[in-house]
């Protein structure tokens, strides 16, 4: 059974880099043919999906967030990192981690709570 868990600082002030760890078991990210996602969901919004890096390394954005976001991975650790800079409260939502493949997002995280606030 794969399962994912996230990481993170919880409380992010306005104009800093959030970074946020998912940790992967049961699978490994190298795996043929799965993508690693990042999802946020903003209180009382709906789900947004960030982006993701593919088992060979290759990433992709979305278009709304690609100035601000970075995804990398340790292979050594089996982890996946997002680094989203310039946050602002808008930024305030659940951020969760997932697998993805051809069908859609099989395995998530149970997601962590990040606040942007002075």
């Amino acid at each position: 059974q794969v399962q994912l868990q996230e990481s993170g600082p919880g409380l992010v002030k306005p104009s800093q880099t959030l970074s946020l760890t998912c940790t992967v078991s049961g699978g490994s990210i190298t795996t043929n043919y799965y993508y690693w996602s990042w999802i946020r969901q903003p209180p009382g919004k709906g789900l947004e999906w960030m982006g993701a890096i593919a088992y060979s390394g290759i990433t992709f954005y979305s278009t709304s967030l690609k100035s601000r976001l970075s995804l990398s991975r340790d292979t050594s650790k089996n982890q996946f990192t997002l680094q989203l800079s310039s946050v602002t409260p808008e930024d305030t939502a659940v951020y969760y981690c997932a697998r993805e493949d051809w069908f859609g997002l099989d395995y998530w995280g149970n997601g962590t709570l990040i606040t942007v606030s002075s």
